[in-house]
């Protein structure tokens, strides 16, 4: 797989974007969000996906020109409409302005409706984290995940990213409410490769490890079971519910048309209570002292040695895929 300084990858996408017709300064952000994702090691979520972002915006799902805007304000809490714009430019979006109004409040929420797939979670936990708040944040997805017990999907796998600011590398916890997200299947199935553990259901309904018999059968395993499906719930309510927007029951199945997502923005300034978050470090420490079973690490330690090792020698990009976006 061939390594792309990444300069050259983020102008690359920065210039299709423009060819889109995005402003300079947009298409500049949202290439680097991609581009920083797949730099960051999130291989599922970043330039993999860039093909099926620009097929959303030709078939009318992203609406590139459109911003988020104020529908409704409660002080810390805030309701926002996303226009269908592009999903990534939103989320940043909003939460910076959940970052604003912790900056005010100590607390800040916003509820976003209608807008698109956020493509890495982690972004605007780390975004939050660089800030020097504590981050939440949270989306619905179309339905993807069978309730506990159930074989048809009305739930969807709701990925949750929690973030801990932290002076020796942030903690940032980004999951889906699925034991493998649909691209981490997928990038299973494109290396030929097994699960390491349960993944789902086959359309026999027998528990496996192969990522196609997965995506074939659309039954993806809740984490920690009932207790995944019951999270799954939960979260979705609290962003539909809170943004005035659509459930994963309600959102599209093709994956070319998922749009009208919820998704909810937390931010909390520990300063505002002088809180110096001390403890995390030793935390860290503890967790690092424990004598390995397997590979120990904290959420987001990866990440950073991930990412420092693809700024020195280049970004790993599929050699067809890079291929693809040349012509572009």
């Amino acid at each position: 797989m061939p390594r792309i300084p990444y300069p050259e990858l983020l102008q690359t996408l920065s210039r299709i974007l423009e060819g889109k017709g995005f402003t300079a300064a947009r298409a500049a952000e949202c290439a680097r969000l991609f581009a920083e994702t797949t730099c960051d090691g999130v291989y599922s979520h970043g330039v993999s996906r860039f093909p099926r972002f620009l097929a959303m915006i030709d078939n009318g799902t992203v609406d590139i020109r459109a911003q988020p805007e104020l529908v409704t304000a409660g002080a810390a809490l805030e309701r926002w409409n996303g226009r269908h714009g592009p999903g990534n430019l939103n989320a940043l979006a909003s939460m910076t302005r959940a970052i604003e109004l912790a900056r005010q409040y100590s607390v800040g929420c916003v509820a976003l409706a209608h807008t698109n797939h956020w493509m890495r979670g982690g972004s605007y936990g780390w975004q939050a984290a660089d800030a020097g708040m504590i981050g939440l944040c949270w989306t619905n997805t179309m339905p993807n995940l069978p309730a506990w017990g159930a074989t048809a999907a009305v739930l969807g796998n709701n990925p949750m990213v929690i973030a801990v600011p932290r002076e020796g590398g942030h903690l940032v916890l980004d999951m889906a409410m699925s034991q493998f997200s649909y691209g981490a299947l997928a990038g299973y199935r494109e290396r030929g490769e097994m699960l390491p553990v349960d993944g789902g259901f086959d359309s026999s309904g027998k528990l496996t490890r192969d990522p196609g018999a997965i995506e074939e059968s659309h039954r993806a395993l809740p984490i920690g079971y009932w207790k995944g499906s019951g999270l799954s719930l939960v979260l979705d309510a609290v962003a539909a519910g809170l943004s005035g927007g659509l459930a994963a029951f309600e959102i599209p199945q093709d994956p070319l048309r998922e749009g009208d997502l919820s998704q909810l923005f937390l931010a909390l300034d520990p300063s505002k209570i002088g809180a110096g978050m001390e403890i995390v470090d030793r935390m860290i420490g503890a967790l690092q002292q424990t004598e390995p079973a397997l590979n120990v690490r904290y959420p987001g330690e990866k990440i950073l040695k991930t990412r420092a090792e693809n700024l020195e020698q280049g970004v790993p990009v599929d050699a067809a895929l890079w291929s693809e976006l040349r012509q572009l």
